[in-house]
């Protein structure tokens, strides 16, 4: 661990009498944490932090979140500034290398991504085995874990390959989420082109039809390069400690990747503006009344929650939120798209941002508020939501994924836990139980 963190500084912590000395650790941006890695040693205690949400299991230099104040910034960069400058290549080459790339660069990882696109043919015949409605994450999760069998020689030296392997993987899940799509439609697949950038690719794999072919609309592709930008990265939550714990026994990037997908998963994480989609149409469907959901959320007795609302870290307004709403906006004008759920989102919003029972509990919009209807307008099934969002953190889980692995002071993930069962009981043979 680089020494310029450490400032001197120590906090005390008094035990039977006892006083110890942990030094703190400051961030760039001010942050402080108390090194308590030596707290067992020194004591004879462990901290207990149920969900690790005072816990800092790393040091790292990719992504600042500050919920207090609600700022996101890749490598440096505010999340606005790329989502509006960038195109979803540059960032994931932003989160994987540093530094934003030159014409040169980016011509180069542009190229390699193309090059990438296509996957293994064998690995087609895998989509033939799994059953017409299985979940696509379930598909997209096994698929990745298999890569390493397809290209073993990218696990032999992993940092001397990373490059070539963030570049291969980047690509190929674009290709595997769109033909687990088609593969459920029972339609024949559409493979990659060279001459679409990233994202039109992605919509022309999921939408072009020899019966209708798809034409690229570039305000759609421009919503999409930023909601994946939007995505990217997000500090140490689930999906991303996966990976780094996964990661942290020297498990290869595919397996790792593999298991962040299956954390990203659960309805409280990746699969949260499904949920948001799944209460809109219900209240659409009930007549529209929104108003009593918002009293059934404020209600203590009953166990409704407002999807979409209020998040672990932020405590304002999420800045991804404002960013979404105006693509959301966009799209849906430009597709001539009328969308009552959209209607409803907006007469949510304005009642939770005005409300103060909303107010005091920072229950603002999030990320998935909006971003369900985009995809939605786009014509991305409720289904494959989750799959988008993996498709836009992988560059951020390769990022961390590396950055765990190149980490002098690496060391397995063990959590330590706190023993409340029996006390030492004798063994009873099983004729005298």
């Amino acid at each position: 661990m680089p020494h310029n963190y450490y400032t001197g500084e120590k906090a005390e912590l008094k035990i039977d009498g006892k006083v110890h000395e942990l030094p703190v650790i400051v961030g760039t941006e001010g942050e402080k944490a108390i090194d308590i890695r030596s707290l067992r040693a020194q004591t004879g205690y462990v901290a207990f932090d149920s969900g690790y949400a005072n816990t800092g299991s790393c040091i790292s230099n990719i992504t600042y979140l500050d919920g207090e104040r609600g700022v996101l910034s890749y490598r440096g960069y505010d999340i606005a500034e790329l989502a509006e400058n960038c195109t979803f290549v540059e960032v994931a080459y932003l989160l994987d290398h540093g530094s934003l790339p030159t014409r040169d660069e980016l011509n180069e990882f542009s190229q390699m991504l193309n090059d990438f696109a296509m996957i293994h043919e064998d690995m087609i015949r895998f989509f033939d085995s799994y059953p017409p409605k299985s979940p696509p994450m379930a598909i997209l999760s096994s698929m990745v874990n298999s890569l390493c069998s397809f290209y073993p020689e990218m696990t032999e030296n992993p940092l001397e390959n990373i490059d070539r392997m963030s570049a291969r993987l980047v690509s190929k899940v674009r290709t595997i989420a769109a033909f687990s799509y088609k593969k459920s439609l029972g339609h024949p697949v559409v493979y990659p082109r060279h001459d679409l950038s990233y994202c039109a690719n992605f919509l022309n794999m999921m939408f072009d039809s020899p019966v209708r072919p798809y034409e690229i609309n570039h305000k759609v592709v421009a919503a999409l390069n930023k909601l994946l930008i939007l995505h990217g990265d997000h500090e140490q939550n689930c999906s991303t400690s996966t990976v780094r714990m996964v990661g942290s026994a020297r498990v290869n990037l595919y397996a790792s990747v593999s298991a962040g997908i299956s954390a990203l998963w659960g309805p409280l994480h990746g699969g949260a503006n499904q949920a948001v989609m799944e209460m809109l149409e219900s209240i659409h469907e009930s007549g529209g009344d929104y108003r009593q959901y918002v009293e059934r959320a404020k209600d203590p007795k009953d166990p409704f929650r407002l999807a979409g609302f209020g998040h672990r870290v932020y405590k304002t307004y999420d800045p991804r939120c404002r960013i979404i709403k105006q693509a959301c906006d966009e799209v849906l004008e430009d597709l001539k798209f009328s969308d009552p759920l959209l209607d409803l989102a907006k007469e949510l919003e304005e009642v939770a941002l005005k409300d103060d029972y909303f107010v005091e509990r920072n229950l603002y919009p999030n990320v998935d508020f909006y971003s369900g209807i985009i995809y939605r307008a786009i014509g991305i099934p409720t289904s494959m939501f989750t799959v988008m969002f993996a498709l836009g953190r992988l560059p951020g889980w390769i990022a961390h994924w590396k950055e765990m692995w190149d980490d002098p002071a690496w060391r397995i993930s063990r959590p330590r836990q706190v023993y409340v069962g029996p006390l030492s009981r004798p063994f009873v043979p099983i004729d005298q139980r």
